[in-house]
This record gives C-alpha cells, structure tokens and sequence, in this order.
C-alpha cells in the first residue's frame, strides 16, 4: 500500500472524502453477480466471491480469521487519513475505489508531496496472494499493512504515535475490544486492514459470463483476442495465468531498464543477480480502471501496453526468455486491447 497525496489536504477534507467512500463501499458487494455475504453465529465471515472467482484458492492466514466486524474495523482504518503523521495521507489516498484501488499516478506520492519510483498497484483480488509489493518483500497483506505508515515517504508515522493517536479520538477502543480483545494496537491494525482488503474482490466481467456460457457477451473483437492472449504465439497466459491472470511470482520484461539507474526490482530484496529489473506479474483484473501500467507508471495507456509487448520488451541481460517481438497487425493489437477491457467486473464501482 501506497499513501498518496491527492485532494485529501487538511483532516476536515479527509473525514469528509473518508464518509463518501464509506457509503459507496457499503453497496460494493450488492452490485451484479457479487452475491451476498454471511455471517454465522459465531461471527466468522463469509464470502461469496463473483462470477469467475476460485474460492478454493483463497489466503486467509489461520491467525487472522474473517468476520464481520473485523473488516468495518479495517474499512475505517483505511479511510482514516491519521494513520498518516501529519493527517493527510490514508490508504485509500493511493488505493482510490474509483480507479480501481490504484491512484492513477505514474508514481505513487506520500506525504509532503513525495514521490516514490514505483506506481500503487491495485489492491484488487489479493484474497489471493500471498506475497506482497512490486518486489514481493513481504509474505502477507498483515505484513504489507503497516510498512507504509512506518515508511518515511508514505504516511512517515511510528506505531506509537499511531496508537497513542487513535486512543485519543476515542472512537476506537470499543471497536478493538470486540475484535481483538485489546486496546488499539498496531498488530490489530494490521490485521484489520488486512481483512477488509481481501474483499476487494472482483470478477462477474464480461470473459467471466461469456466462459459461463454467456455468448454475446463479448464482442466479436474481444473474443479475437481472447484466442490470442490464449495462442501459442502471443502466449500472454505463460504469466498472465489462471481465474486472476496473474502467476503471482516475478518476470524482467525490460521495463525502465533502459535508464541509465535502473529500479533493480526483486533484487534489491535477494540480492540474486538472475533478479535484476524482475517484478511480480500484476493481475489482468479491471486493468481498464488502473491505468497507467507497469511498476514505474511508464505506459499510459492498454495499447502501449500492447505495443510494449508487441516489440518484445526492452532489451538487457535479464529479459525474460518468454519476450520477444509479436509482429501483431493493428488490428490484432486492437483485439487483444478489447479483450482487456473485457476484464473489468461488474462488481466494482466504477464511481
């Protein structure tokens, strides 16, 4: 998670932009093909995932179980800009709702109008994952959660602080006791935020029901990409596999290695050469929302993306083996585009 400076510039606007966030999400999983939500009596949560969703491959650590007030917990902690040092900064500031739990920056910006070097990836279908971040440093999303409060360019906070803060607004304690057992703490802060984030689940899109035997609900176009995202010869599924089109582990297809400091990636974290310029695969899932593309934001748009691929990357010693020139007509780059497109769920508000 990425905290971002946006419209959110004094704690009056925050609270104000947290509440309309609140009140759309509230509907979020009423909308198309989401389904309902159930909480047993002994208060564990579960989710009905849309349309084209596994629910067998969920990742919900044994220590930190689903229920329902849990994640309200966790929703208020992530529109709550004090978690920041200087209350500007909270989570949905880099992770907005409108697009798709992504910023629509190049760069992700923290607090003071810092810019960080990678973009906010999405927080969409993380259920699903485990590791964590653009290099993939962290095993969880309880692990991933309080990094950026602690990182100096994000939310520059200490866990103290944050404590000793929410305690003082008084609007906490309770919630804390009926989830944990305890005061505010940043190990429940963690794990609340982690529980609401995974239901940011999206599926239901227009592949989803024409897999299910919808047939008209791609165009002629999209389904001509379909054949080649699936062909031997495009081969986008050798990475982008799967319900969630993603492999979850991490690929160097060239990007920013042209530069003369190249953002080394997953080595920075292994310190093994065959990592250089590697990143994780990002899900393909409402790709049509998250614009701009790749780790540094350097591909504005799903056609660049397309033409990235299309040339075979950027060239350097540790390109992937699985890049290499298409040689696509324009009209097969605009297929495959209309085929992304056609990844975007219903679920998700598009507000």
């Amino acid at each position: 998670m990425h905290g971002v400076r946006t419209k959110m510039t004094t704690p009056i606007q925050s609270t104000t932009q947290s509440l309309q966030f609140i009140l759309l999400l509230s509907v979020l999983f009423l909308m198309a093909g989401c389904g309902e939500n159930h909480t047993s009596q002994s208060g564990k949560y579960s989710l009905t995932l849309p349309l084209g969703l596994d629910s067998t491959a969920q990742y919900i650590p044994a220590d930190n179980p689903m229920t329902a007030a849990k994640i309200e917990l966790g929703r208020k902690l992530f529109f709550d800009a004090r978690l920041s040092l200087d209350g500007t900064v909270s989570c949905a500031t880099c992770h907005n709702p409108s697009l798709g739990f992504s910023d629509g920056r190049a760069r992700a910006m923290g607090i003071y109008g810092q810019e960080f070097k990678r973009s906010a990836p999405t927080l969409i279908n993380r259920l699903f994952s485990k590791d964590q971040f653009w290099d993939g440093r962290v095993k969880s999303l309880e692990e991933q959660a309080p990094q950026p409060i602690q990182n100096e360019l994000e939310m520059r906070n200490t866990p103290e602080n944050v404590e000793r803060t929410l305690k003082a607004s008084g609007e906490y304690q309770e919630d804390f006791q009926q989830v944990f057992g305890t005061d505010v703490s940043m190990d429940g802060i963690a794990k609340a935020i982690a529980a609401f984030e995974r239901t940011l689940v999206s599926g239901n899109s227009p592949y989803d029901k024409f897999k299910a035997g919808e047939t008209t609900a791609l165009t002629e176009s999209a389904r001509r990409g379909l054949t080649l995202f699936e062909s031997d010869r495009v081969n986008c599924v050798k990475c982008h596999t799967g319900f969630n089109f993603t492999d979850e582990k991490f690929h160097n297809n060239g990007t920013g290695q042209d530069q003369p400091q190249p953002d080394l990636g997953r080595f920075e974290q292994t310190k093994n050469d065959s990592d250089r310029g590697v990143f994780k695969t990002p899900t393909l899932r409402d790709m049509s929302r998250t614009a701009p593309y790749m780790h540094d934001g350097s591909l504005r748009t799903l056609m660049d993306v397309i033409n990235f691929y299309n040339k075979g990357g950027i060239p350097n010693q540790h390109l992937s083996k699985h890049m290499r020139p298409l040689n696509l007509t324009e009209e097969q780059r605009t297929d495959l585009v209309a085929f992304l497109r056609a990844l975007s769920g219903t679920n998700t508000l598009d507000f």
